[in-house]
């Protein structure tokens, strides 16, 4: 019978000294990449449960990164088991804090229909805020950007310091340098004002930022103790990527026990890669020596289809000792909808990625619009979300009409929703000239909407209604020249509901009520599927340097460009080709470019089932490839593709690195980043 601490007997001495360390405590643990950190913590996790008797539900896990949470729960679940896993307050930062206001969101004074405004809404608002200040920008010759000014204020969050605090700082700088009445605003006073006139945009919104999660969640924890009367014992991966707030929020959980253990990277680089050589316009070599065959992967679910191509990419750099990099590889999409489970797989690996020519899967206008609309039904006072929808479809509802309605509810003291409904109900008297008749169908929609949703409406379900409502795909077949792909955006965004709703009902028929585990209980399905959909759209690997980073790219983006390493996913029989095309030769021909991106490996990988909508579709194997494998097996020729993952031998590094000019790698380099997959 297998001891219950022989999970323990993997570790080395130092390892295990870490993970058995007395858990009254506070411990460091301290090591470089490839070192065992992930191990050791998640050893240390199971042996403060198996060993030390410590219930899982009073063991908080957090992380920085989404990668760090995911991998943790992988290894736990199979330590622990799934039930045991389930019960860990686990997540990053964010997350954790989002599930916690949900809860106890009086006791921090913010609305418990608060909405979480991603980043792009903020520098919206912040751009408005801005004019204002032009004169004294202007005056003062200065260039400050809307993007500028969020990082700032960002800044400003993590580091604990408030928009007054900010401001009467930035004043008393500017007096004590003599500045004249009169005289421009500094950069500083700029800032410090938006920042001021930004936190009671949100206010008035009911609407946190992501910095807010933390920010009021350090609040939350600190000033209630009560709150986190559970914890026995933190956990902190991924320590030296924690700023000051994320610090403060470590220690407000833990002041009740002390019992802390943190995990870091002193070089503060888990992924140090060097920046990639990519050759974008070079000519694929054709007469290269024998090398890996194209490999085309089969598998059940588009989900497992994603995850074995971000997992196949960590394994390739790894077996290549390093001479693959992020920016090496690229994966190629007959339509960008395609992209959203692959983008999720990516983003739990811990793998950079960036979209060539488009926007990630929830920074799409169809996707967004959708998501305001459902943003506004759960929170009224949104502002941003009204804005971008009240107009879509188009009701005739123009700038300057938008405009006198915001400044008529400021005046009354209204959020505009709340303004525009007391006229369509004649409760307020109309303006002139009359917009009772042009919000007349918007009013009617959000009404239905919201008693849909108020009635427990699943918001699969509320997204199918409000696409039949505002016959949203008529809208954007008159609007959007690739309506088409627009529209398998918005169902893949039904899919993903689905998703969140399976998620949530297996979750809750794991917990009682009655169970202090349940912190989602009092969130609508609505509610919590907003909250999913907005952590989902924060990227942990979002940076300004985008060459070192695995491609996502339409077929048709990709004409002329070439990788090491390409792989085309969803190669079925409604994909290749797109069900919606009527010329099957351009397809096949799309296809064909696709492939021949590839410098030295090409992977076509697709699912034999696709969720479509959040509809089960069975798909078979396109036939553009299936009459390739045909013919060829008349012909008695050998087998185009490979159907397994290659073994990457001392000779297939040899080709490869020979294909791309590159210096081969030492053996004992390739043994060690193997050894810490």
């Amino acid at each position: 019978m297998e001891r219950a601490d022989s999970f323990l007997d993997i570790l080395n001495g130092v390892q295990l000294k870490a993970a058995t360390h007395p858990y009254a405590s506070a411990l460091q643990i301290l090591a470089g990449p490839g070192s065992g950190k992930t191990r050791v913590l998640t050893s240390r996790i199971a042996h403060l449960i198996l060993n030390c008797n410590m219930p899982a539900q009073a063991i908080c896990a957090v992380t920085f990164t989404n990668k760090a949470a995911n991998e943790m729960r992988e290894r736990l679940t199979k330590l622990l088991g799934k039930d045991r896993t389930s019960q860990l307050k686990m997540g990053t930062f964010h997350s954790l804090c989002a599930r916690f206001l949900r809860k106890y969101a009086k006791l921090v004074d913010i609305p418990e229909n608060f909405t979480v405004c991603d980043a792009a809404e903020s520098k919206k608002i912040i751009a408005t805020l801005l004019k204002r200040f032009e004169k004294d920008i202007k005056d003062r010759s200065l260039s400050l950007e809307p993007g500028t000014v969020a990082s700032m204020i960002s800044k400003a969050k993590s580091k604990g310091k408030s928009a007054e605090y900010c401001l009467a700082d930035a004043k008393s700088s500017l007096a004590s340098q003599g500045s004249s009445e009169g005289a421009p605003l500094s950069l500083e006073v700029i800032v410090a004002e938006v920042y001021v006139d930004y936190e009671a945009t949100l206010k008035k919104n009911n609407a946190l930022d992501f910095d807010d999660l933390l920010v009021y969640g350090v609040k939350l924890f600190s000033k209630h103790s009560s709150v986190a009367y559970w914890c026995q014992h933190i956990l902190v991966d991924e320590f030296q990527d924690t700023n000051v707030t994320q610090y403060d929020l470590m220690c407000s959980i833990a002041k009740m026990t002390r019992s802390v253990t943190i995990v870091g990277d002193p070089d503060q680089s888990i992924y140090g890669w060097r920046a990639a050589e990519v050759e974008n316009l070079a000519k694929m070599r054709r007469a290269h020596p024998d090398g890996i065959s194209p490999i085309l992967y089969q598998v059940s679910r588009e989900q497992g289809e994603a995850t074995f191509i971000a997992v196949e990419i960590k394994r390739l750099i790894a077996y290549m000792g390093g001479v693959f990099k992020w920016g090496d590889f690229a994966i190629l999409l007959r339509f960008n909808a395609l992209s959203r489970t692959i983008e999720s797989a990516l983003q739990r690996e811990g793998i950079p990625c960036r979209i060539l020519g488009g926007h990630r899967f929830f920074e799409r206008l169809e996707v967004k619009d959708v998501l305001a609309y459902l943003q506004l039904v759960d929170n009224p006072t949104f502002e941003p979300a009204l804005l971008r929808v009240i107009n879509v479809p188009g009701r005739g509802i123009g700038e300057k009409t938008l405009s006198e309605i915001l400044q008529r509810a400021e005046k009354a003291q209204k959020n505009p929703l709340e303004l525009l409904e007391g006229i369509h109900d004649t409760k307020i008297p109309d303006s002139k000239p009359s917009i009772r008749k042009k919000i007349s169908s918007f009013i009617q929609v959000m009404k239905k909407l919201r008693l849909a949703a108020q009635n427990g409406m699943a918001p699969s379900d509320l997204i199918h209604q409000l696409l039949d409502l505002t016959q949203y795909q008529d809208h954007l077949r008159r609007t959007q020249q690739d309506w088409e792909t627009r529209w398998e955006n918005v169902k893949e965004l039904i899919t993903f509901a689905k998703e969140v709703e399976g998620q949530n009902s297996r979750d809750s028929a794991m917990h009682t009520e009655q169970d202090d585990l349940a912190l989602d209980g009092n969130v609508s399905p609505l509610r919590q599927f907003l909250q999913t959909s907005m952590l989902s759209s924060a990227g942990d690997n979002d940076t300004e340097d985008s060459l070192d980073k695995v491609t996502i790219s339409t077929c048709h983006s990709a004409k002329g460009l070439e990788w090491p390493v390409v792989m085309v996913p969803s190669v079925d029989s409604s994909t290749f080709p797109f069900i919606r095309s009527e010329d099957e030769d351009e397809e096949r021909r799309l296809l064909y470019v696709a492939c021949t991106r590839a410098k030295s490996l090409l992977y076509i990988t697709r699912s034999t089932i696709r969720t479509v909508a959040g509809d089960l579709k069975a798909r078979a194997l396109s036939k553009f490839i299936e009459n390739v494998m045909e013919k060829r097996e008349k012909e008695k020729k050998m087998p185009l593709f490979i159907q397994h993952v290659p073994q990457i031998e001392l000779e297939d590094r040899a080709i490869i690195c020979k294909v791309l000019g590159r210096p081969e790698p030492d053996e004992s380099e390739v043994d060690c980043m193997v050894e810490s997959l």
